[in-house]
């Protein structure tokens, strides 16, 4: 789909890809069985200008777009979906300073997001508030030039590697519009600690762990865009800019396995000839293959509706995000099924892929939220169809 991409994005995409052939491919094994975060991979990344992507220019990054994001991401999850993960989760975690953050703050924190030596997270979620990201219960009470935070967040992606987290937090419980606000807190202030590290079923390079925040004393310049109340507003503006990420790693998972289940279709024999020669794996093969490139096409024009300010570009993430993670979870499954008994094993390629597919399905809002905002955009768009009532019935002279 070279003709969807500009010349930039095709850059960025080679990069990636190089990286990802040679550098993640051979490592991501070993990582995912040790669990352990690959400190060597993501210094290849930032080595290549990868890490700097999504960061303007004039905060040291490459002034590139979400559709730029993407193309990485998909290259990066191709090869190893933790790595994907790995790599954009720090333009979550940094889209809500780029957002909404105070021109201090953006001199502060982007250079070294840039760079690759600052990681970063989202704390959003809590043990009682998923979905429901205007449930939070952690809190933040103002102690003159300060705010003191207390409670924990959790499933906290990349939060144990993390030098620097997104935090939101309740600041005003009277309120039901401005009641949450955002936070900038680095990893050594006195009342942050890592809690319980989650032992997960994929993404197993990219530790998500519990946040602990005990008396968390944080002065007010660490309060996102300097102005209380704004949090949620923050957090859905970043989650909208963010969930084609999520669609592009879903992309890269589903290509890769179908990568493998096409080499593998050709190498085992079975009755005397290749299974690619049977038409039910054919008709596999190109059912999957079909519904990827479907996947990256609309993930591809939902991040350019992102880059271009789209007023729809809530509906667009959230449909590419629903549709290409429900295709990651179709296809890494007809891989190990193609695979057959040795697709089960550990000892080969595909159940990595199934297992790192199954999260994009859930995390930056499940399917079934991203169903309901997509719903509730389109009932609100048929106002705009007023024209069509007058044919409901059918009128008799037109019959």
């Amino acid at each position: 789909m070279d003709e969807l991409l500009s010349r930039q994005n095709l850059q960025w995409r080679d990069r990636a890809r190089a990286v990802a052939r040679e550098v993640v491919l051979p490592r991501a094994w070993k990582y995912d069985r040790l669990q352990e975060y690959p400190w060597d991979i993501k210094e290849a990344l930032a080595s290549a200008g990868l890490m700097k992507v999504w960061i303007p220019e004039e905060y040291g990054g490459a002034g590139g777009g979400v559709l730029d994001l993407c193309v990485v991401v998909e290259e990066l999850s191709r090869c190893c979906g933790g790595t994907g993960v790995l790599f954009a989760v720090n333009a979550l975690g940094s889209f809500p300073i780029l957002l909404a953050g105070t021109e201090e703050q953006k001199r502060k924190y982007l250079p070294g997001i840039a760079r690759g030596e600052t990681l970063i997270a989202f704390g959003l979620s809590e043990k009682g508030a998923g979905s429901d990201a205007g449930g939070l219960s952690c809190r933040a009470e103002p102690d003159g030039k300060y705010y003191v935070l207390n409670g924990s967040k959790k499933w906290n992606t990349n939060g144990p590697a993390a030098h620097l987290n997104t935090v939101f937090a309740v600041t005003d419980p009277t309120s039901k519009s401005r009641r949450v606000s955002g936070f900038l807190l680095e990893r050594d202030m006195p009342g942050y600690r890592v809690g319980y590290v989650e032992d997960k079923m994929g993404i197993r390079c990219v530790p998500v762990g519990e946040l602990e925040l005990e008396n968390c004393r944080v002065h007010e310049s660490q309060l996102l865009g300097g102005k209380p109340g704004l949090g949620f507003k923050h957090a859905m503006m970043t989650l909208d800019r963010a969930r084609p990420g999520v669609a592009a790693q879903a992309v890269g998972l589903a290509q890769g396995a179908l990568d493998f289940a096409m080499v593998y279709a050709q190498q085992r024999q079975q009755f005397g000839q290749p299974i690619s020669s049977f038409q039910m794996v054919q008709q596999m093969l190109a059912d999957m293959a079909t519904k990827v490139a479907a996947a990256r096409a609309l993930v591809y024009a939902a991040a350019k509706a992102v880059d271009a300010g789209s007023e729809s570009l809530t509906k667009y993430s959230a449909m590419c995000k629903l549709f290409a993670t429900d295709v990651a979870m179709e296809v890494t499954t007809a891989a190990v099924q193609i695979f057959g008994g040795y697709g089960y094993m550990r000892d080969y390629p595909v159940e990595k892929y199934m297992r790192d597919a199954k999260i994009t399905q859930i995390y930056e809002g499940t399917n079934q939220i991203q169903r309901l905002v997509v719903a509730r955009n389109l009932i609100k768009e048929a106002g705009h169809l007023g024209h069509l009532e007058r044919f409901i019935p059918v009128p008799e002279d037109l019959r």
